[in-house]
């Protein structure tokens, strides 16, 4: 009986490791992205496009954060294998850590005042987010969107205290939607995303800030293969319709 008892166990924990092998392949068959906040419609809409054309791949639930926090994440040792951030600057910490290159730029996007529904504070352009009684959120400056903001309103030559400063552009967008704030400087792509929850003011020298969205392959990827697959297929003709369809621009 203890033979066959000892021989039950080796037998068991022969098995246990074939089950947990299998487990493990089949968790390195997901694919992983790291994505700005930006980015989420339209990247969203693009892994269930991705997977349709790839029904062999499996996309995990897409990371999405401020570039900045993704950035740390990546640096610290976390797993991805494909980075899409809110500007070329925020994935400089990346590459010098060698975490992956300086990746290709597959969208373009500027900034508009978001304003409630109706624009109940007439804002028409940058000067009026000095006014009184006219709260304005920004995103912090280390961040791509409070970067951008401020190249803005330098070169508007305004000053703007804002109530708060966020560490994501979708923050920004959230405190304008729930009326916290009468404005905030988001993406021309939050406003759209928004569906009408928030309206969008561009202001004369938009041009001046235009963010680049650069796309990267993780050094460390576990899918490096799948992972290009899936930047081509955003840089792809069918992939740069569905970032149109949400407000990019193009690269």
């Amino acid at each position: 009986m203890k033979r066959m008892s000892a021989l039950s166990v080796a037998v068991l924990a022969a098995f246990g490791l074939i089950v947990a092998g299998c487990g493990n392949d089949e968790s390195g068959t997901r694919l992983t992205i790291f994505a700005a906040a930006s980015l989420q419609g339209s990247f969203d809409e693009l892994a269930e496009a991705f997977t349709g054309a790839h029904p062999d791949i499996d996309v995990a639930p897409i990371v999405y954060d401020g570039s900045q926090a993704l950035a740390q994440q990546i640096v610290e040792g976390a797993d991805v294998d494909v980075i899409a951030f809110a500007s070329q600057n925020s994935l400089g910490p990346v590459v010098e850590a060698k975490k992956s290159d300086a990746g290709q730029v597959f969208a373009t996007n500027t900034l508009q005042i978001a304003v409630a529904p109706g624009n109940p504070k007439r804002i028409t352009g940058l000067t009026d987010l000095t006014k009184n009684g006219v709260s304005t959120v920004l995103c912090a400056p280390q961040v791509p969107c409070g970067s951008a903001s401020q190249t803005l309103l330098k070169d508007a030559g305004v000053t703007v205290t804002p109530v708060s400063e966020e560490t994501s552009v979708t923050a920004v967008l959230t405190r304008v939607r729930n009326g916290e704030a009468d404005a905030g400087l988001v993406y021309t792509t939050d406003v759209t995303g928004a569906k009408g929850a928030v309206v969008g003011v561009t202001p004369a020298n938009a041009d001046v800030a235009i963010n680049r969205y650069p796309i990267a392959v993780a050094t460390d990827a576990k899918l490096p293969e799948e992972a290009r697959w899936f930047v081509d297929f955003v840089r792809s003709a069918a992939g740069q319709a569905i970032l149109r369809k949400h407000g990019f621009g193009a690269p």
